[in-house]
């Protein structure tokens, strides 16, 4: 086996520069939009009374779903032993923890009082999943970051296996708990369901894997580093066989809704009736972010076209973007049923009122708020890479 070096990321200091100067820019608008948001108040963005998780949620609990999946590649270099992706693991970690940052970065900038946040990290009430989620993400930061030291000193390398383990484990559980922030709430017929677990566990592995490819062939590329078809081809066979898995799950928690006569009107207004949220649903899930990036990764031709693959990794990205709102803005929109069978007189909160009467418009702070924080997730992105001439499958 040949020994592996790391270096800087050899890339042009203009080009370097100029990259850092597009993401300062995008992330000092995405600032602008947090002070408007924080100086006039929330009114300005299109959450209310019953939408209280808008698009910067959105954003935010995707990131923090892919910063999971961005563990693949390292994963499956330590835990399954596969030596062929170890000279990429150290991206890998890199990403989860920069993805992981960026959706946290959201959330604290979107509470008004950012300074309150050291309340919920210096109090804590163990019933809440949002509690153990906090624990969850920082123990993930110091986890991942322990992992890629092992990987990058040869003095630590002793505890690479353990701190590999420690780390694939730790990425379940916070996926796990992140699925479980909407399973845990009963109140709302769109989460209270205990598949949403596993499969934010599965949507995980296909966010992540998918930035992992296009962030792994930009680096290679602006490095004029040549990046093997081995590795890719393995790695968009994976992403085929995630996204299948995420279909199955995804049609696993519509099957069980309809089965239950409670969740017929839900299960109505989300394939049917709901709008922008049908749509989403549809066009943006199963079409574009499921069943058109599947024709593409198995298809004899279009399969081993870069092209094509990296169209197939936007598009599962594109479509878990639309899967999280469909998630979290479709699931607020549908009304509570306060009594469920019973005709519920409508109040300010929009009880009992079809879910179409209740409507979301992201404004244009929060849309720039979300994005910036997977800019400011760019922006950490690393700064050494396996130095493996040509393609790091020879690695083995």
């Amino acid at each position: 086996m040949k020994k592996i070096f790391y270096k800087e990321w050899d890339i042009a200091s203009q080009t370097y520069w100029m990259i850092l100067a597009v993401l300062a820019v995008i992330s000092a608008v995405a600032g602008f939009a947090v002070l408007h948001m924080e100086h006039s108040g929330h009114w300005v963005t299109g959450m209310s009374n019953q939408i209280v998780w808008g698009t910067p949620h959105v954003f935010a609990v995707f990131l923090i779903v892919a910063a999971s999946g961005a563990l693949n590649v390292a994963s499956i270099a330590s835990v399954f032993n596969k030596k062929a992706y170890k000279p990429l693991a150290p991206l890998s970690a890199l990403l989860a923890v920069a993805l992981l940052i960026g959706g946290l970065l959201i959330l604290v900038l979107d509470l008004g009082r950012p300074e309150r946040l050291m309340v919920a990290m210096t109090t804590y009430n163990f019933k809440s999943i949002f509690a153990w989620n906090i624990l969850l993400y920082n123990g993930f930061i110091a986890i991942v970051a322990f992992y890629l030291w092992t990987i990058l000193d040869r003095k630590m390398n002793r505890f690479y296996k353990a701190a590999g383990v420690a780390a694939f484990v730790w990425r379940l559980i916070l996926t796990t708990g992140t699925g479980s922030i909407f399973g845990f709430l009963v109140a709302r017929q769109g989460y209270d369901a205990a598949i949403l677990a596993p499969w934010f566990i599965i949507m995980s592995f296909g966010f992540g894997l998918a930035i992992y490819m296009l962030v792994l062939s930009d680096f290679f590329r602006l490095s004029d580093r040549p990046l093997g078809d081995s590795v890719m081809f393995r790695l968009k066979n994976l992403l085929g066989v995630f996204v299948a898995a995420s279909l199955l799950l995804t049609l696993m928690y519509h099957m069980t809704n309809l089965y239950g006569t409670e969740n017929h009107a839900f299960e109505a207004f989300i394939l049917r009736d709901g709008g922008i949220y049908t749509a989403l649903f549809w066009i943006g899930e199963i079409l574009i972010g499921g069943l058109l990036p599947l024709a593409i990764v198995f298809h004899p031709s279009l399969g081993k076209s870069r092209s094509w693959i990296y169209a197939a990794a936007i598009m599962v990205i594109i479509g878990g973007i639309a899967t999280i709102y469909v998630i979290i803005i479709g699931g607020q929109a549908f009304p509570m049923a306060m009594f469920p069978g019973k005709t519920v007189i409508a109040s300010g909160f929009y009880d009992g009122i079809n879910g179409l009467a209740s409507t979301y418009s992201p404004s244009l702070a929060e849309a720039l708020l979300g994005i910036g924080g997977g800019v400011r997730m760019l922006k950490i992105l690393p700064m050494s890479m396996a130095d493996e001439v040509a393609d790091p499958h020879s690695a083995s």
